[in-house]
This record gives structure tokens, C-alpha cells and sequence, in this order.
């Protein structure tokens, strides 16, 4: 089953997100990680987590890179409130700082989770970078330590996050256009 082509429009587009990129590795560096293991959360991260280790790269941190693949959408577009692990990190997190890098951060409740889970495996720190934020649909208490950008309440596509498996090539996030958008949101649009 394929998705029928509708026109995407931007909300953040490419030289924004390298800016940021850029910006966000600064402050990580600053932030003074030691033995420092990147853990990017599956699949929405995986544009922004590769930017962001580039980003890091340039400002002279040579993380490990890691992967948890943690799902609470599966293919809807609202979190089920559950989040289950479909494929756990491999390595040893006990005594490092750990950067987890995700795609947004709304709910909140897969960050906390994957969160907690590398603090309960002895991680010396767990800081947390999120592309996106949504503040006003928290359902668990936290605040990202790295945000690239604050989110207005849509659904959002491109740079790796998806609506049924689609739009995640965009190299830009955008909101799909289904005929009647908001001139708010599109900046008049």
C-alpha cells in the first residue's frame, strides 16, 4: 500500500537544521562529556543523529555511536502511551556519559524511558538532545538538555521522521498538506 503524493511544506528547512546542528554541538562540547557514548533512538533520529555526530566531529568530540530502536507509534500517528524496545544497545554504558539523541520530544514518555533504562545500567550521565519539542503534550516530566527547535502542535515529516513509513528522505522537517492549511502555521502560506 502506498501513500498518495501530497505536497509537503516546510517548517525547518535544511540550512536551519545545520545551523542548529552546528549550534548544538557547541553546547554539548561545552557541556564537558567524558568516554562519551552517543545512543540515537531508531527510527525517527537516524538524519539528525548522523548530522548531529558530523556536528560533534567538527567541534572535536569523537563519540561511540550506538542505536535503540524504541517504538510507541508503530504505524499510527498519536503514541499508544507504551513504549516497547525492538532492539536494545549493545554496548556497555556503565561509567560514561551518554548522549541520547532523538527525533522529538513531545509525550516525553520514550525519553524518559530510554532514559531511565541507561541510568539503571550505571551511565554516569544521561544527557538528552532532541531535534524537536512539543512542550505543550508532555504526559511525563522532562526537558531535553539539547533542543534544536520548538515544535508547533502538528504532525511533522522529513529528516527521518514518518507517517506510515513515508516522507522520512525529506531532507527538511514539513507538515503534509492535506488541502486546508493553516496560514499561521505556514507563515501566510
Amino acid at each position: 500500500m502506498s501513500i498518495p503524493a501530497r505536497r509537503v511544506r516546510t517548517l525547518f528547512d535544511e540550512a536551519a537544521i545545520a545551523r542548529r546542528n552546528a549550534e548544538m554541538a557547541e553546547e554539548i562540547r561545552a557541556a564537558e562529556p567524558e568516554n562519551l557514548l552517543v545512543v540515537a533512538v531508531l527510527k525517527g533520529s537516524f538524519m539528525f543523529a548522523a548530522d548531529l555526530l558530523r556536528a560533534l566531529h567538527r567541534v572535536g568530540l569523537a563519540p561511540q555511536v550506538e542505536f535503540v530502536h524504541l517504538s510507541s507509534y508503530r504505524t499510527a500517528t498519536v503514541s499508544s502511551g507504551q513504549v516497547e524496545i525492538l532492539r536494545d544497545v549493545q554496548s556497555e554504558v556503565r561509567g560514561r556519559d551518554v548522549l541520547l539523541v532523538d527525533d522529538i520530544l513531545e509525550s516525553g514518555r520514550t525519553v524518559v524511558f530510554a532514559k531511565d533504562l541507561l541510568m539503571a545500567r550505571g551511565a554516569k550521565r544521561v544527557l538528552t538532545a532532541v531535534l524537536l519539542e512539543k512542550p505543550g503534550k508532555r504526559a511525563v516530566t522532562i526537558d531535553a538538555d539539547f533542543v534544536g527547535f520548538t515544535c508547533p502542535d502538528v504532525f511533522v515529516v522529513g529528516y527521518g521522521m514518518d507517517a506510515a513509513h513515508a516522507y522520512r528522505q525529506l531532507p527538511f522537517v514539513g507538515v503534509v498538506d492535506y488541502g486546508s492549511p493553516d496560514p499561521d502555521l505556514f507563515g501566510g502560506a
